[in-house]
């Protein structure tokens, strides 16, 4: 018993009747709608080509077509429809009649209509006409028969025989019987077959994938010449347990390697954050105590004037320049990662790029630099107007500490080129000097860096500018860069002109 249960879950018994069950599903239905529908269809489109044709001789009459014409059309409808067509006038007068045997005399109308008068079904009946089904009782045929009253008073008959569609399906049923009875004998010994031929290489695909899924990889499919879907499957699956079976060995290897990894990325990230709080923690220390040392010596601790003076100056401008560095790394920190929100808004880059020309005028005039700036129309642009100052600063400062005389020329060139098609501003800053090496091209974008080591603390700034530079960009997704050229070099970043 429990075989037998066993046997009737198998895709293989599933396959057979699933297949054997449609086909049988498929022959019944069609008798049924051989039966059912096709006749019932048939009366449908007769009884509506009946009132079609009702409403085209009722046509003809309105429109006062002669009578001969009016004949030749129905001898026309007539054939082509193989309706028997009838018209008498108000008197029941023959008028018309596309057969000798159809409705010659009122006296047979009546009889018709009396011998018929059990035997007739009313299919549709309205003020116009009456379309009924009725067996003439004299020739045993059955027909459809329409007979109506035209507008102008004469009487339509219209009928048509449907005793050849009752035929036809009778006909049409056994023939389907006797192919039924073929389809399923042939069709069981085929599906038994194919059915084999499908399962088997299913049911061994089925017992190596179980033994896959147990990370047992030793069974392999035994793959053929044939190139069908199966046989395909089988080499895919024989290349998938080997490329599983190497996965997991590499995955058994490297785990330990990857766990390493991890920690030690946790650590050198912890570093970073360590090392960006240590220095913003250290450096307010000595600003406070150099706050209050500075102060003391400004309050006549030391008794020569002059030299307190001097000390407590340079105290103090240490202490600007640390003050400014823990500003500047903190709202770099803030930058790099998104903690910054922009106040965004629409602002003329040309008096931005004046104004900042304006405030280093007195570092340009000590160096004897020569600022060229002819920009004087109107450049509107999408930004947040504080951040693009300070970048523009940036590669301001920058040009200043680092321009040169070359060639006896020895200047800083700001220009503007708008892109219509991409809808921006390149701000660019030229100063005349030496190229920057290629190695550096990248670094200098990075926290801290200088290019000279060698430049005194004075000029040498505190190589936050140009990463401050790099963070604010990367928060607007624009472009930036340096470009060395002939006998100088040229930073540029771009800027939205719209919203």
């Amino acid at each position: 018993m429990n075989k037998i249960k066993e046997s009737l879950k198998s895709i293989r018994v599933k396959l057979f009747l699933t297949l054997s069950l449609t086909v049988l599903i498929i022959i019944v239905f069609l008798i049924i709608l051989n039966n059912f529908v096709l006749e019932t269809y048939y009366l449908y489109s007769k009884q509506r080509d009946l009132k079609n044709v009702y409403e085209q001789i009722n046509s003809f009459y309105d429109k006062g077509i002669a009578e001969n014409i009016i004949e030749a059309e129905l001898e026309k409808i007539s054939i082509v429809q193989n309706f028997d067509i009838s018209i008498k006038n108000s008197n029941h007068e023959n008028l018309y009649s596309s057969e000798k045997t159809f409705f010659l005399s009122i006296d047979e109308i009546k009889e018709i209509n009396r011998i018929n008068m059990n035997s007739e079904q009313v299919i549709e009946q309205n003020d116009k006409y009456t379309v009924k089904k009725l067996k003439d009782l004299k020739n045993g045929l059955t027909y459809i028969l329409l007979s109506g009253k035209l507008n102008n008073g004469y009487y339509l008959y219209l009928r048509i025989p449907i005793t050849a569609i009752q035929d036809s399906v009778k006909i049409s049923n056994n023939f389907l019987y006797l192919i039924a009875g073929f389809t399923i004998l042939i069709g069981g010994l085929i599906i038994i077959v194919v059915c084999r031929r499908f399962t088997d290489p299913i049911l061994e695909l089925n017992d190596i994938a179980k033994k896959m899924a147990k990370l047992d990889f030793s069974k392999k499919y035994k793959t053929t010449d044939v190139h069908d879907e199966i046989n395909d499957l089988g080499k895919s699956i024989n290349i998938m347990s080997d490329k599983l079976e190497k996965t997991i060995r590499q995955l058994r290897n490297t785990n330990l390697e990857l766990e390493k990894d991890i920690e030690e990325k946790s650590k050198i990230d912890e570093m970073r954050k360590s090392f960006i709080s240590d220095v913003s923690h250290e450096l307010k220390t000595p600003i406070a105590l150099i706050q209050g040392y500075s102060e003391g010596l400004i309050e006549n601790v030391n008794t020569d004037e002059e030299s307190r003076k001097f000390y407590a100056e340079v105290i103090l401008d240490e202490i600007n320049k640390m003050d400014k560095l823990v500003k500047q790394l903190l709202e770099l920190m803030k930058l790099e990662y998104g903690k910054r929100e922009f106040n965004n808004k629409e602002f003329n880059i040309v008096e931005l790029e004046k104004e900042v020309i304006r405030k280093s005028q007195v570092m340009l005039e000590e160096k004897g630099i020569k600022v060229k700036f002819k920009e004087n129309r109107e450049i509107n642009v999408f930004a947040d107007d504080f951040y693009i100052e300070q970048v523009f600063t940036n590669y301001i400062t920058n040009a200043i500490k680092n321009v040169k005389e070359v060639n006896k020329n020895k200047y800083i060139e700001i220009s503007n080129e708008i892109d219509v098609n991409k809808n921006i501003v390149r701000v660019k800053v030229f100063n005349t000097g030496e190229n920057i090496k290629e190695e550096d091209m990248i670094r200098i974008w990075n926290r801290f860096y200088k290019a000279d080591e060698s430049r005194n603390r004075a000029d040498g700034g505190t190589g936050i500018g140009l990463s401050f530079v790099k963070a604010v960009m990367n928060n607007y997704e624009q472009d930036y860069g340096v470009v060395n050229k002939d006998i100088g070099v040229e930073f540029y970043f771009d800027i939205s002109c719209k919203k």
